[in-house]
């Protein structure tokens, strides 16, 4: 990927990073025209969003605080990791997951 693709995703690739609300701005703003390197970071957060979501509703019937608080760091590793990868201009997957985000959200 060249420097000029990566510098104008450069802010898409970190706002979709933002859990839930962040997605949608970021999808909202690579619309028009799509980034290669937005792209890629986009579905890397999608992921991230859904797996929040899914982890979210299904530990929360155990009412366990330990339970809930390795689920919020698992996320925010996660969404760390990637936000200093778009921030750099990597195209890195996220580690465990990455992939397999890729190709779910391979239509984005």
């Amino acid at each position: 990927m060249d420097k000029k693709t990566i510098d104008e995703g450069r802010s898409i690739a970190i706002t979709s990073y933002i859990l839930i609300i962040g997605v949608l701005i970021a999808l909202s703003m690579n619309s028009d025209a799509k980034n290669k390197f937005a792209s890629f970071h986009i579905r890397q957060g999608l992921g991230l969003t859904v797996t929040f979501i899914i982890l979210g509703v299904s530990i929360s019937f155990f009412e366990n605080i330990y339970i809930a608080a390795s689920m919020w760091i698992f996320i925010s590793v996660l969404s760390m990791y990637g936000i200093f990868c778009a921030a750099l201009g990597k195209v890195t997957k996220i580690p465990l997951l990455g992939s397999f985000y890729q190709n779910v959200f391979k239509s984005l």
